[in-house]
């Protein structure tokens, strides 16, 4: 969660630093952090890759058994967003991203292949494994907060867990409708933010008290995948809130270094580069 708000807002003022603490959360999330802007903060924030489905969107497995759809999620949306992040790197006006990018691989797989060295076996257990359960785990809590969810509606395309320890734990993350609608807020203030605009226009279900309860009854406890439903009608029903809608106020498209204009890349293809600084730290934090 450290890597995923830092790409949001930078925490520090320089940017050396943030480029600098980048590096150190790639070693410790064992894949570049600046995956992230492309994957999370301009293609899952939307739901969507210029039309296509989002790079880790739940669609993405559909076993009739619900609980290997949560094992084998990660196998899917892991190799969909680095074929992603490669299809967006090699867009044009790139370089000092691919800069970054590479450093930051460096660091992660240099400093790991180093402990390894070092002492094998210590490494392996104290430090690839959480790396790679850490990694998969968020994976899998992508699936958890948005399978069954309407993604094209404005306000119920997520599942929030609004239990303190949970927040705790994930820096306020459990809010995640609030997180999607608002990036630039910071965590700490989110779980105000939920209970003052979330809770009174999202269907009831998707408030969850806890992650442990609903990964009992949705995955391990039932055999098949519940079936969709409306979650909208909360929506409808609610007051109307004075912000534009979350599409308007997706960053618009910026021309590739070199083109006369911007236009949406090709069936297949990552997006056209959009305004970073909205979604992540890339001013002054990138």
């Amino acid at each position: 969660m450290v890597l995923h708000n830092h790409l949001h807002q930078g925490i520090f003022r320089s940017r050396r630093l943030n480029m600098l603490w980048r590096c150190v959360l790639s070693f410790g999330a064992l894949y570049p952090a600046s995956a992230n802007v492309p994957s999370h903060n301009l293609v899952h924030h939307h739901f969507n890759d210029e039309g296509q489905p989002d790079w880790a969107a739940p669609e993405h497995v559909s076993f009739r058994w619900n609980l290997l759809n949560l094992l084998h999620f990660p196998n899917v949306a892991g190799p969909n967003t680095f074929a992603g992040v490669a299809r967006w790197n090699a867009l044009a006006g790139r370089r000092e991203l691919v800069r970054q990018y590479r450093l930051e691989m460096a660091s992660a797989f240099g400093l790991t292949g180093a402990l390894l060295l070092v002492d094998f076996w210590t490494a392996l257990f104290f430090v690839v494994l959480p790396q790679l359960y850490g990694a998969r785990c968020v994976l899998r809590i992508n699936l958890l907060q948005h399978d069954g969810c309407d993604v094209h509606n404005e306000w119920n395309h997520s599942r929030n867990f609004v239990g303190r320890a949970f927040n705790w734990i994930m820096c306020n993350n459990g809010h995640h409708t609030i997180h999607h609608n608002r990036a630039g807020l910071h965590w700490s203030v989110l779980a105000e933010a939920h209970r003052r605009e979330v809770a009174p226009r999202i269907d009831p279900g998707l408030n969850e008290p806890g992650l442990l309860g609903d990964l009992l009854r949705t995955y391990v406890l039932r055999f098949h995948r519940p079936s969709p439903r409306d979650v909208a009608q909360a929506e409808r029903s609610a007051p109307p809130i004075e912000l534009s809608p979350r599409a308007p106020r997706a960053p618009r498209p910026r021309a590739a270094a070199g083109s006369g204009s911007a236009r949406a890349a090709p069936r297949g293809q990552s997006p056209p580069a959009r305004d970073e600084s909205s979604r992540s730290n890339a001013s002054p934090g990138s």
